[in-house]
């Protein structure tokens, strides 16, 4: 027997061909044995299990990363020059990183486990000629499906019989409305939300009933296709990543030509070879900063953890950076942008038109734009009349909570009446129902009969075109008229519904609702927009940062929404759907162009999504993406930072996302933004720091080396200096006050390291500042003051670690120097006062002074030291004031 596979787009498949092809009977379904056959063959209908990232994997990865190879190296070598206490603290800074780095990363991000959970519900098929209730990863290809309200969708599957069949697919689609399912075949081409005769796989099903041939199951349906890509979709190094890696590449150089140029000048002066090696570990030692990825680290947790009070919790470090470096943001419609709820927006009565704001909690509605008169019109209390009659949902409040019940678009009916100030209650008391004609595909209208003092009131509510044909008092001019209405509203992104009314003293028959009507007007129903969004919008715009939609919706009601919320301006109002975009290889220079000047895009497939955000990518920009559906999850991953709506989300989005914002709120992203500059900005600065200290400890001992008056420094005080003095006042600066300013500029250019040109002169600046300072003190000392080389070297010791304590007040960025972002970090205060408690311990505690070579110091060389400390500071307060007139 030939094995059934899945077909290849089955929405373009008769359903009598696809039964024939799929061989199964849609009265009686399959035959238990076939049943069997066909799971043994083609398996369960479940999502393939992604592999786990174990926690030694996570623990191994810290221990990568070029600065870590080379402290390796450093460790090695002093342990083969004998040097074991240089080693071990070589291995305990690369230990403390490790740990430290483990413990942050250490948390479940994993989204295929959320998919997973949609798999576990029952299915109903048709077997054996009986309906049977099994699980969910039992349905196989070929199964007819039995769904009705309540159920989740099993797999994917094509209808063959529906009856007021609808399904939300807004977690897969992102359309804000359940969809009208139906048995037509839609386009060849058209996208997911378009294709009414299929049902897909963990869907809920919000209204009607209808039966479907399954089609597809586990990875071959939609929702196991996106799985595929949340699996396959690569996450690149982030933008902080890559800058500290090419910094650290940076430092090799740096590192191996220093140490071998001094190597080769000793060996041509016939010095001692183990001098020379013990000298170039030294340099090493003094090039590689120990604490920058340390500092890194924990600068970041800090953003983590400040973020977190602001209701944004952080997956991964380096997201909190690379969200302060983002220029582009994509961002989702339904959930993102709007409320995810459907609201009367517009209504359109005989003369009168207006936009209201309708609040049903509060009891308020609000004419905002159009005729304010239209509230007191009779038409309008007819229009509210008819709205909650011809309605099968219900709204109620319960202990201070709203509780909806049925479809959101009738739902939204009785909320309008309740603000208008009307108790739906009262007026089906006042209007029972005597008989209902429901919605049909065939009809597209829904009638109600009712009775009312003596007489007979008959609701109409459906289609315009349907509604207005059945409206004979209307002459063919104004039925056109209204009809032309209807498609401009839908055109401006409104779903609309006509209503109509009659009214008679005698029982009407069957037929009621199909003759005699009088029009009443439409309402136009929207998804609201956030309203914080336009100001956070705003904000995007003023720090240079250029937001896109990029939804599954209808591109009329993208585009409203955008022009509502202000992520568009006059002039900006084009729209490319998912039939507009080519694959990202067949792209000409014209088309790319095109894109990238787009800000709003609809009906786009996941995969769609996919290449936009790899196209801007590849442009060099850094690239955020925002969702809450299942269908968005592949593009968070893709992203350079992937932000999830927290309250409305999935959880496949939350799982994949690096972020997950609490309170969903859009505005929630710009203070992420701003957070993330200012870290970088912090970065930057230890960076600058730490280098600037490490490069004149080089400085130090090369200029010594070659002058060749001693050894001024041992490379174990130089890295105590690196991994103690260096680091505390370096993490100050990691964990900086907030720089507003920041917010009102553009965003840094992606491809600018973390160090631009003019940060490496101030560099050298700085350490030839430090070096000349330090080295006087230890030439005054050795050749003025007749000091040993022991006493010059440990005046060198106290000398250069306090320079650098001192060095710190000069990464002001303000005019003021006692009043800057600088003197206003307490913790700078606090690190300054630990590390000259430190350097105490050093001289004052006898097992660290043996360890690092430390003997008593003559009191005229306090003075020295101090000088030797200050002097660089007022000597680059004068350049920095020279290089300020000169501007």
């Amino acid at each position: 027997m030939q094995p059934i596979s899945a077909p290849e787009k089955p929405h373009q498949i008769p359903i009598d061909q696809l039964i024939q092809a799929l061989n199964v009977d849609p009265k009686t379904g399959l035959t238990a044995d076939e049943a069997k056959r066909r799971y043994e063959e083609s398996g369960p209908n479940a999502l393939q299990e992604a592999k786990r990232e174990s926690a030694f994997t996570i623990l191994l990865r810290q221990f990568t990363g070029v600065i870590v190879y080379i402290l390796a190296a450093a460790a090695g070598i002093s342990f083969f020059l004998g040097e074991t206490v240089e080693g071990f603290a070589i291995i305990a800074v690369l230990l403390i990183n490790a740990i430290t780095g483990f413990i942050l990363e250490w948390n479940a991000r994993q989204s295929m486990d959320a998919l997973r959970k949609m798999d576990t519900t029952p299915a109903r098929v048709l077997r054996d000629g009986r309906i049977r209730e099994i699980s969910s990863e039992e349905v196989t290809i070929g199964d007819i499906l039995v769904v009705e309200a309540g159920d989740l969708v099993a797999a994917d599957a094509n209808l063959f019989e529906v009856s007021q069949l609808q399904a939300d697919e807004s977690a897969l689609t992102g359309e804000s409305l359940p969809v009208d399912k139906n048995t037509e075949l839609p386009p060849d081409e058209s996208p997911l939300g378009d294709q009414h005769n299929r049902l897909f796989k963990g869907t809920p099903v919000t209204a009607g009933t209808g039966r479907a041939v399954v089609t597809g199951i586990g990875q071959q349906t939609e929702l196991g296709k996106i799985a595929t890509m949340v699996e396959e979709a690569k996450r690149s190094a982030t933008p902080l990543e890559a800058k500290l890696d090419s910094l650290a590449k940076v430092l090799i150089w740096v590192t191996v030509g220093l140490a071998a140029l001094f190597l080769v000048v000793g060996l041509l002066r016939n010095e001692e070879p183990l001098r020379l090696i013990e000298t170039a570990l030294a340099l090493s030692i003094a090039a590689i900063p120990e604490g920058m990825s340390v500092v890194a680290t924990i600068a970041l947790a800090y953003g983590m953890l400040r973020l977190a009070e602001k209701k944004v919790i952080v997956k991964r470090l380096s997201a909190v950076e690379t969200l302060g470096g983002t220029n582009v943001i994509f961002t989702d419609k339904t959930g993102t942008l709007t409320q995810n709820r459907i609201e009367v927006n517009t209504l359109q009565l005989p003369g009168q038109q207006a936009e209201i704001r309708a609040d049903a909690e509060a009891q308020k509605l609000e004419v905002v734009h159009g005729d304010q008169a239209i509230t007191e019109s009779e038409t309008y209390q007819q229009l509210i009349r008819v709205g909650v009659l011809c309605n099968n949902a219900d709204y109620d409040i319960v202990d201070g909570k709203p509780k909806e019940v049925g479809d959101p678009v009738e739902v939204s009916l009785l909320k309008f009446a309740i603000a208008a100030g009307q108790n739906p209650d009262q007026i089906h008391r006042e209007f029972p129902r005597k008989a209902e004609k429901a919605f049909s595909s065939d009809t597209r209208i829904m009638g109600t009969l009712h009775e009312h003092n003596n007489g007979f009131l008959v609701a109409v509510k459906g289609a315009a075109e349907e509604v207005l044909d059945r409206c004979q008092s209307l002459d063919e001019k104004d039925r056109k008229a209204y009809y032309d209405l209807s498609e401009k509203m839908a055109t401006d992104g409104l779903r609309t519904l006509a209503f109509a009314y009659r009214q008679t003293d005698t029982r009407p028959g069957d037929d009621f609702a199909d003759k005699d009507l009088t029009y009443i007007g439409l309402i136009g129903f929207l998804d609201p927009p956030r309203t914080e969004v336009t100001p956070a919008l705003q904000a995007c715009r003023e720090a240079g940062i250029k937001v896109i939609m990029v939804t599954g919706d209808h591109p009329a009601t993208a585009l409203t929404i955008a022009s509502k919320v202000r992520l568009i301006e006059p002039g900006e109002e084009m729209v490319l759907t998912g039939k507009d975009l080519k694959p990202l290889n067949e792209l000409q220079a014209d088309d790319r162009k095109k894109l990238l000047e787009c800000r709003v895009f609809a009906r786009v497939s996941p995969a769609q999504k996919l290449d936009m955000i790899e196209l801007y990518q590849q442009d060099g920009d850094i690239v955020g993406m925002t969702g809450d559906g299942v269908n968005d999850a592949p593009a968070l991953k893709k992203s350079d930072i992937g932000i999830a709506m927290g309250l409305r989300g999935t959880q496949v989005a939350a799982e994949t996302a690096d972020m997950v914002l609490k309170d969903d709120s859009f505005t929630s992203i710009v203070t992420a933004i701003a957070q993330g500059r200012v870290i970088f900005e912090n970065i930057r600065k230890f960076v600058l720091f730490l280098l600037s200290c490490n490069l004149s400890e080089i400085f130090v001992v090369t200029f010594a080396g070659f002058l060749n008056v001693g050894n001024p420094l041992l490379p174990l005080q130089i890295l105590f200096i690196n991994i103690v003095t260096d680091v505390f006042p370096a993490l100050a600066l990691g964990v900086g006050r907030e720089n507003s300013s920041l917010m009102h500029q553009p965003p840094r250019d992606p491809k600018t390291p973390i160090m631009d040109r003019r940060d490496w002169r101030m560099l050298v600046l700085y350490a030839l500042a430090i070096t000349a300072s330090v080295l006087g003190a230890y030439w005054f000392g050795t050749q003025k003051l007749g000091l040993t080389q022991q006493e010059g070297n440990n005046l060198t010791f106290y000398a250069l670690s306090f320079a650098q304590l001192m060095h710190v007040f000069n990464l002001r960025s303000g005019r003021s120097f006692f009043v800057n972002e600088i003197t206003r970090n307490r913790y700078i205060w606090y690190a300054l006062l630990l590390c000259v408690f430190i350097l105490l311990l050093t001289y004052y505690v006898p097992f660290l002074a043996q360890i690092l070579s430390i003997k008593t110091i003559p009191s005229t060389e306090l003075w020295m030291i101090a000088v030797a400390g200050i002097a660089p500071v007022i000597l680059i307060q004068l350049v920095k004031g020279v290089m300020r007139l000169g501007k």
